[in-house]
C-alpha cells in the first residue's frame, strides 16, 4: 500500500515536471527530477543538464542510442552528494549506470530493480547505507553490480545469486553479516568480492558450481569452518584471499588442479596440517601466503617448480625441518619470508640464484651454518634477517658491493670477525642491528654513507677502537645502541639531527667530555653512558630539554648535578652514582667533593 502510494506521489511529480518541460523528452524530465535530490553538483552537470533542451543525449555524463532512448549515465568521481533518488528507475532503457566515487547517502532506490534491461550498475565509492534491495533480482540482464566501499548493512540477498548472466559481484568493504547464500554457485559469476565486511559461517560447498569463477575474495570477514574441497573444481580460478577470518582444517590438495592460480592468500586463520605438494602443480602462482596459522610439517620441494612465484611468506607457523635447496629455482622470487618457524638446518646455497630477491626473512628458527656467500652476490637484495637463530661464520666483502641493501639484522647468532670496513659505501643503509654475536675490530667509518642510516645497534659484541666521526655526522640515525663492547677514544662531534632519540653507549672505555655539541640531538629521550671513564661536567646533558632517562653512573663525572637533570637524579640515584666527584649541590663550605 505504501509503495503504491509512493508510486502516485512519483507520477504526479513528474506530471508536474512534464507540464513545466513540455519539449523536454521523458528521460530528460526524470535527469532533472533526479538532480532535484543532489547537492554539490559541479557547475559542468547544472549547465549542461538544461531544462530548455529536447533532449538529455548531449549532457554530460549522457549517452542515447540513435533513437534518443538514454542508455548511460555516467557520472563517476563528480563529487556529488545527497541521495540518489527513486526517478532512476523510471529510465527504462538504461544499460548503465555509473555512480562511483561520489558521496551519495540514504539508501540504495529499490526502484532501480524495475531497469529491467539495466547490464552495469556502479555504485561504489560512496556513503551509501541500509540494505542491498532484494528486488535488484528482477535486474535479469545485469552483468556487473558494484557496491564496494559504502556502508551497506544485512545480508547478502540470496535473490542476488538468481540473476542468471552476472559475472561481476564486488561488495567488498561494507558492514555486511550474516552467511553467504548458498545460492551463490547458482550463477556463472567470474569476479565475486566480498572481502572486508562481517560475514560469518562457512563457505557454501556449493562455491564449486562456479565454474568459470576466476577470482575470490573473502578477506577480512569472520567465516568459519574449512575450505571447501570443492574449489578443486574452479579450474579458471586465479585469484583466492581468505585472509584473516577464523578458517580451521588443511589447505584442500585439490587446489593444486588449480592451474591457474596465481593469487593464493590463507594468513591469519588457524588452519593446522600441512601445505598440499599438489600446489607445486599450481604453474602460475605469483603469491602464496600464509602467515601466522598453525601449519606444520615441511617445505614442498615441490615449490622449487613455481618459476612465477615472486612471492613466498610462510611466517609464524610450525613449519620444520630444512629449506628446501629446490627454492632455487623460484628464479621470480622478490619476497621470501619463513621468520618464526621451526625450520633447521644450514640455508642452502642455492637461494643465491634467486637474483630478483629483494627480501629475505629467516629470523627466529634454528638454522646453523653460515650464511652462503652466494647470498651476499644477490644485487637486488634489500633486507636480510637471520636474527635469533644459530648461525656462524663471518660476513664476507661481497656484502659491501650491495647497492640496494637497506636492512642487516642478525642479532642474537654467533657471527665472528670483522665487520667488513666497506660497508655503507655503495649502499644507502636504513638499518644495521648485529647485536650479540661476537663481532671483532673496529666499527666501518661509512655506514651513514648513503645518508639514510636509522638504526645502528652493535650492542653485546668484542668491537674495539673509537665511534667514527660519520656516526656522529649523521643527521638521520634515530637509535644508537653500542653497549657493552670494548670502544675507546672521545664522543664524536654531534651534527643537528632531530632524529636521535635514543643513545647507549654504556659498559665501554670511552673517555673525554661530553661534547658540547650533543645538544644538537634535540628530540633525544633517553642516553646512557653508564661504565665508561668519561670526565668532566654534565653541563651538556644540562642544555637538552627533552631528556627523560640519563644514566651517567661509574663514570669521572664532576661539578654539580645540573639543575633540569636534578628530578632525574632523585628520582633514579643510582643513575649517577659512582662518580666521586659529582654532587646534586655544591656548597661553598664543602668545595665540589659532594658526591650523589
Amino acid at each position: 500500500m505504501q509503495l503504491g502510494l509512493r508510486n502516485l506521489l512519483l507520477l504526479f511529480c513528474f506530471s508536474y515536471f512534464i507540464s513545466t518541460f513540455s519539449a523536454l523528452s521523458y528521460d530528460g524530465v526524470t535527469l532533472l527530477s533526479l538532480l532535484s535530490h543532489w547537492k554539490s553538483v559541479p557547475s559542468s552537470i547544472s549547465s549542461s543538464w538544461n531544462a530548455s533542451d529536447s533532449t538529455p543525449c548531449l549532457w554530460v555524463g549522457v549517452e542515447c542510442d540513435n533513437t534518443q532512448n538514454l542508455l548511460s549515465l555516467n557520472l563517476t568521481g563528480f563529487g556529488i552528494s545527497g541521495e540518489i533518488g527513486p526517478e532512476i528507475g523510471h529510465i527504462s532503457h538504461l544499460q548503465t549506470i555509473d555512480l562511483s566515487l561520489n558521496s551519495f547517502s540514504g539508501k540504495i532506490p529499490p526502484e532501480l530493480g524495475n531497469c529491467s534491461v539495466l547490464e552495469y550498475l556502479d555504485l561504489s565509492g560512496n556513503n551509501l547505507t541500509g540494505e542491498i534491495p532484494s528486488n535488484l533480482k528482477n535486474l535479469q540482464k545485469l552483468q556487473t553490480l558494484s557496491l564496494f566501499d559504502n556502508f551497506l548493512s544485512g545480508e547478502v540477498p540470496e535473490s542476488l545469486f538468481q540473476i542468471p548472466n552476472l559475472e561481476y559481484v564486488i561488495l567488498s568493504s561494507n558492514n555486511l553479516s550474516g552467511f553467504i547464500p548458498a545460492s551463490v554457485g547458482n550463477v556463472s559469476k567470474v569476479f565475486l568480492y566480498l572481502g572486508h565486511n562481517q560475514l560469518s559461517g562457512e563457505i557454501p560447498s556449493s562455491i564449486g558450481n562456479c565454474r568459470r569463477l576466476q577470482e575470490l575474495s573473502l578477506e577480512e570477514n569472520q567465516l568459519t569452518g574449512g575450505l571447501p574441497e570443492s574449489f578443486s573444481n574452479l579450474k579458471d580460478l586465479t585469484y583466492l584471499n581468505v585472509r584473516n577470518n577464523k578458517f580451521v582444517g588443511s589447505i584442500p590438495s585439490g587446489l593444486g588442479n588449480c592451474k591457474n592460480l596465481d593469487f593464493f592468500d590463507v594468513s591469519f586463520n588457524s588452519l593446522s596440517g600441512q601445505i598440499p605438494p599438489s600446489l607445486g602443480n599450481c604453474s602460475s602462482l605469483s603469491k602464496f601466503a600464509a602467515l601466522k596459522n598453525n601449519i606444520g610439517g615441511n617445505i614442498p620441494s615441490s615449490f622449487g617448480q613455481l618459476n612465477k612465484l615472486s612471492v613466498l611468506n610462510l611466517p609464524e607457523n610450525h613449519l620444520s625441518g630444512k629449506i628446501p635447496p629446490e627454492l632455487g629455482n623460484c628464479t621470480s622470487l622478490i619476497q621470501l619470508q619463513l621468520f618464526s618457524n621451526q625450520l633447521e638446518g644450514e640455508i642452502p646455497s642455492e637461494l643465491g640464484k634467486l637474483t630478483k630477491l629483494q627480501d629475505l626473512q629467516l629470523q627466529e628458527n634454528r638454522l646453523t651454518g653460515e650464511i652462503p656467500v652466494s647470498i651476499w652476490k644477490i644485487p637486488s637484495l634489500e633486507e636480510i634477517l637471520v636474527y635469533n637463530n644459530s648461525l656462524t661464520g663471518q660476513l664476507p666483502l661481497e656484502m659491501t658491493e650491495l647497492k640496494q641493501l637497506k636492512n642487516i639484522s642478525v642479532f642474537n647468532n654467533q657471527f665472528s670477525g670483522i665487520i667488513p670496513q666497506g660497508l655503507g659505501i655503495n649502499s644507502s643503509l636504513v638499518q644495521l642491528d648485529f647485536t650479540n654475536n661476537k663481532f671483532t675490530g673496529e666499527i666501518p667509518p661509512n655506514l651513514c654513507f648513503g645518508k639514510q642510516l636509522k638504526f645502528l645497534i652493535f650492542g653485546i659484541n668484542q668491537l674495539e677502537g673509537s665511534i667514527p666521526s660519520d656516526v656522529g655526522s649523521c643527521s638521520t640515525i634515530s637509535r644508537l645502541i653500542l653497549k657493552q663492547n670494548n670502544l675507546t677514544g672521545f664522543l664524536p662531534e654531534f651534527a643537528k639531527n632531530p632524529n636521535l632519540s635514543f643513545m647507549d653507549i654504556s659498559n665501554n672505555s670511552i673517555s673525554g667530555e661530553i661534547p658540547s655539541s650533543l645538544e644538537n640531538c634535540t628530540n633525544i629521550t633517553s642516553i646512557n653512558l653508564s661504565m665508561n671513564k668519561f670526565t668532566g661536567s654534565l653541563t651538556a646533558l644540562g642544555n637538552i630539554c627533552s631528556l627523560k632517562a640519563v644514566n651517567v653512573s661509574n663514570n669521572d663525572f664532576t661539578g654539580s648535578v645540573p639543575e633540569t637533570l636534578i628530578n632525574l637524579a632523585k628520582s633514579s640515584p643510582s643513575s649517577f652514582q659512582g662518580n666521586p666527584s659529582l654532587c646534586l649541590t655544591c656548597p661553598p663550605s664543602r668545595g665540589s667533593n659532594c658526591p650523589v
